[in-house]
């Protein structure tokens, strides 16, 4: 997985005003957990944008000026209310034989076979909830669509992978592809056209076997 590095400084004061100080001047602050003790420290707010404002999804290096880094993943992130800007992040550090669970997002690739036919595609599941270690986790999960038909789900089970494991049920499914409306109203006049069709063969039996049976 692709990670952003996030240059920041060890705070030496947590209290209100300082917090409210940091906010004024561009600063964000940040606790970082998961290690043997909490690390307070702060960055500027710019330095967040390619993490936050995203749809994928990065782990982070988190450098101090003291000269520490950590390996990290963002576990939380409060936003203000009016303004949306950032309030507050928290970062969970990471461990090299330590598995870590993410929300990792999911590209779809190819053409339904299905959805050429008329049929529309559902996306059942952006997000899929993955364990791993930190070196086997993905920058997204691949899922390929063209084999799908009219109909036909993909489940979860279709996409295991030794490196990594899916935190869902196997019945969980990932996209579908249905009929639209305008392939169903399609499908619904073919029925009524056969069933006419039906109806006409029956009568034509039907005046076949009177005339068979006046004539004897």
């Amino acid at each position: 997985m692709k990670s952003i590095t996030i240059n920041g400084s060890q705070r030496e004061s947590v209290g209100k005003k300082a917090t409210k100080a940091l906010r004024n001047a561009g600063q964000i602050p940040c606790v970082l957990y998961g290690g043997d003790k909490p690390v307070h420290f702060f960055a500027a707010e710019l330095a967040f944008s390619k993490l936050v404002y995203t749809p994928n999804v990065h782990t982070v290096v988190i450098a101090l000026e003291n000269g520490k880094t950590y390996d990290a993943i963002m576990q939380d992130i409060q936003f203000h209310p009016v303004t949306d800007k950032i309030l507050h992040i928290d970062f969970y550090q990471l461990f090299a034989d330590k598995e870590i669970t993410m929300d990792i997002p999911v590209h779809v690739i190819g053409t339904s076979k299905g959805v050429l036919n008329g049929g529309a595609l559902r996306k059942n599941q952006r997000k899929l909830k993955v364990k791993a270690l930190p070196a086997n986790l993905p920058d997204f999960i691949e899922v390929d669509i063209t084999p799908l038909k009219i109909g036909d789900k993909l489940y979860i089970t279709a996409l295991e992978n030794e490196a990594y494991k899916f935190l869902h049920p196997d019945n969980t499914v990932i996209c579908q592809v249905s009929r639209s409306r305008a392939s169903i109203a399609e499908f619904e006049e073919e029925l009524e056209a056969e069933a006419a069709e039906a109806e006409a063969a029956e009568g034509e039996e039907t005046s076949v076997e009177a005339t068979s049976e006046t004539q004897e």
